[in-house]
């Protein structure tokens, strides 16, 4: 018999079950801890299912409530109908959605004991969530950002009950054959490399910054830290979550936590920095902040890339994972497109039927104009390609 006892804390699930569940190289307790105590109450309700087996606890299902902006999901013609729409009825223009996950995670994640698969309980898990989001009176119920490797369990879902599957963003990720700058210069398609060093290049020549990776940074240094991810946040096209100084004060007291930081040597102001995390055999690059006064002229993405890849492969790391989002400069330095899904119940029949529709004509062009771009030059390349080998 499966069950799930859903608990408001971390602290209400026992520390042992959190270590059993997720391996190091997940963002495991210590980032739930950090989201649920940041202040985030007007976003997101947070909540996690303590999975048992006859009353024995296997695993914890981290989730969350938020209304959701449609338009955030909707392809352009289907948003602009909602815009005009929500006008009249603004209860139209978000949905109230039980996730299962975590919002700015990486990827999805059920913690589970090594004895238990994701396949073994991934129906008792959505039957429970269902139930829960009737009690909260949340018509949406979502599987959020899961990914390939939980593809064969989740899909089952969508065997024999009204659940649909939708792409996400995809996941940005580098594997570096050794940890070196050389072995991740020397991976890199010619063009790119070319592009990169040349960027670089012409940087270093007008501009000179003094390299940092810090951890536990002081009040000031943080307030610096915090107004550039602003900047950066601002500019952002897709924004699901606003995190806040909070969030930042938090986070950086955690082990796992490194802030590479670009600083202007002459004035000792902070320029760019990257929020790093370091779990197990990997780096996942989680936030950047950039002064954009200078951003363009300096090539400050790429002069901070290049300090973050350094540092990785510093520490003998040789997987870097770079997240969702800001895809243009993600793929001018090699990251690969890792995909991720969604899986998805409205609660209602009937607009069940129409989001599965709609969820149908979602695809990475429709998420993001630099991935409609990268896909369909990397289609053009490959008839070209095609075309040279006859």
């Amino acid at each position: 018999m499966i069950k799930i006892k859903w608990v408001k804390s971390v602290d209400d699930i026992p520390t042992d079950l959190w270590q059993k569940s997720f391996s190091p190289d997940l963002e495991g307790r210590w980032w739930y801890s950090v989201m649920e105590r940041s202040k985030l109450d007007d976003q997101f309700e947070f909540l996690y299912g303590l999975l048992l087996e006859d009353e024995k606890p296997i695993g914890i299902v981290p989730a969350f409530v938020n209304d959701v902006p449609i338009e955030l999901i909707a392809p352009d013609m289907v948003a602009v109908a909602l815009r005009v729409v929500s006008k009249l009825i603004p209860a139209c223009s978000y949905q109230r959605t039980l996730f299962v996950g975590s919002p700015c995670s990486d990827e999805g994640t059920i913690g589970l004991i090594p004895q238990v698969s994701l396949a073994q309980v991934v129906k008792p898990i959505h039957k429970a969530v269902l139930e829960q989001a009737g009690k909260i009176k949340a018509p949406m119920v979502v599987w959020k950002d899961f990914p390939q490797s939980a593809q064969s369990a989740l899909d089952t879902l969508c065997e024999d009950s009204p659940v649909f599957k939708m792409v996400s963003y995809p996941g940005t990720i580098l594997h570096f054959k050794e940890a070196s700058m050389q072995s991740y210069l020397k991976g890199l398609k010619s063009s790119h490399r070319h592009k990169l060093l040349k960027k670089l290049k012409r940087s270093k020549e007008q501009f000179s910054f003094d390299t940092a990776v810090i951890q536990n940074p002081d009040e000031q240094t943080l307030n610096e830290i915090f107004a550039l991810f602003w900047q950066t946040y601002e500019r952002g096209k897709t924004k699901f979550e606003r995190l806040n100084k909070e969030f930042f004060s938090l986070i950086a007291q955690q082990k796992e936590s490194y802030f590479v930081i670009l600083r202007h040597p002459n004035q000792g102001n902070i320029v760019a920095f990257m929020l790093c995390f370091l779990v197990g055999n990997k780096v996942i690059n989680k936030f950047i902040g950039l002064d954009y006064s200078i951003a363009r002229e300096s090539s400050l993405y790429f002069r901070l890339w290049q300090a973050a890849i350094e540092w990785t492969t510093s520490r003998g790391i040789k997987i870097f994972q770079s997240g969702q989002t800001g895809y243009s400069f993600k793929l001018d330095t090699g990251n690969e497109l890792e995909p991720l899904f969604n899986y998805c119940q409205n609660r209602n029949p009937l607009i069940n039927t129409i989001f599965a529709q709609v969820a149908r004509t979602i695809s990475w062009a429709s998420l993001d104009q630099d991935l409609a771009v990268y896909l369909k030059a990397h289609s053009a390349e490959q008839i070209e390609n095609k075309n040279a080998g006859k």
